[in-house]
């Protein structure tokens, strides 16, 4: 009699038959997880996000309470000045009557006359979405307008962050275009089919967006943070997704590359498409779910430490192989080389673009 499916193949049929509900729904979903990306905000763990039984959570604490948030989060004006009599009252009046400042310090001149500085603290904390939006406004708005204020430069450790971040989200859409024409062309090359490399990193995309957006529920917005150790919401570290993607995007291209070479060493051997995506998932299923399972685990750990930065990565990294290994790999997969049909297999400039199957023999017994 004929030889009993497994799951993973079962699993894989049933998909088949429903492509167009099954491609939509796992598209939907990975959309609705990676849509608070959208809102993700960038900047680094101070103090006011540590763990409350930490003696610099209790600094912090005390100091916020006496002196205000902003306290925490000072704001260093530095410019050269010609003589220890400069007057430079015009910018320091200039930059505190900017909305978002509470109090600037008087200046101070260098010993040798040559550079001043004073210091300003917003009203806000160091992780507060307006506290960006006060420093870009004194640098773009105010200081150019006051005179002797273009050459005032604005630092310290609350705007080394604030340019830090902005860098990043800045560069991260570069990264992506590079990590994705490489992985295209390595695609291409071993598959020879255009539309599964394309297919691969569009569902790399959306696995990788999704756990982008489940970070950003968790970390930033707060959703079952305190599940996951973190004690107060926050905007996701700078360099986390920077990390995040390369490191995942690979991951998702090894996974992709293990399914879709069984598949196609099947669907050289046969030329029918479905079945070589059922064999293909059947065969790899229990290799790609173990390989996620103890990936997970690993990740995982990170989150029993202290440092939110590591949980932030580590919980990252575990929701998006979950997502890869199941709703990628289970279902969006089979459905759209399902829809696709033949025309998964095409390359241009190619003589055959459709393997002949070779002829099959009957194993005994069928």
């Amino acid at each position: 009699g004929p030889a009993r499916r497994t799951p993973a193949e079962r699993w894989a049929t049933a998909v088949q038959r429903r492509p167009v509900i099954a491609a939509a729904l796992a598209g939907a979903g990975l959309l609705v997880l990676a849509a608070p990306a959208l809102s993700m905000r960038l900047s680094m763990a101070d103090a006011s996000v540590q763990p409350h039984d930490r003696s610099s959570y209790t600094a912090y604490r005390i100091l916020s309470e006496g002196f205000g948030p902003g306290y925490n989060a000072p704001l260093v004006f530095a410019t050269p000045v010609a003589s220890r009599d400069t007057d430079l009252r015009p910018v320091v009046e200039a930059v505190g009557r900017t909305e978002g400042i509470a109090y600037v310090t008087p200046p101070r001149v260098s010993r040798d006359g040559q550079a001043a500085l004073f210091m300003a603290f917003p009203r806000t904390g160091f992780q507060d979405k307006a506290t960006p939006d006060v420093v870009h406004r004194l640098r773009d708005d105010v200081l150019p307008s006051v005179p002797g204020g273009k050459d005032v430069r604005l630092g310290g450790p609350n705007a080394l962050v604030i340019d830090f971040s902005d860098a990043v989200g800045a560069r991260l859409p570069l990264m992506i275009s590079v990590v994705l024409g490489l992985s295209l062309i390595l695609l291409v090359a071993l598959v020879r089919s255009v539309t599964i490399a394309v297919q691969a990193a569009v569902m790399n995309l959306l696995s990788i967006g999704a756990a982008f957006g489940v970070l950003t529920a968790i970390v930033q917005w707060g959703w079952l943070g305190g599940v996951f150790g973190f004690p107060t919401s926050m905007p996701v570290t700078s360099w986390v997704p920077m990390m995040m993607f390369p490191i995942l995007f690979g991951l998702s291209m090894d996974y992709e590359v293990f399914l879709i070479s069984r598949v196609r060493e099947d669907y050289v051997r046969t030329g029918d498409t479905r079945r070589s995506v059922a064999t293909g998932l059947a065969s790899t299923a229990k290799v790609i779910t173990a390989a996620a399972a103890i990936m997970i685990a690993v990740f995982m750990t990170s989150v029993l430490g202290p440092d939110v930065q590591v949980k932030q990565i580590g919980l990252g990294m575990s929701i998006a192989v979950l997502v890869d290994a199941t709703i990628v790999r289970l279902v969006l997969v089979p459905a759209v080389m399902e829809l696709f049909g033949k025309a998964n297999w095409w390359m241009p400039f190619r003589r055959n673009p459709a393997p002949a199957p070779a002829p099959l023999e009957e194993p005994a017994g069928v």
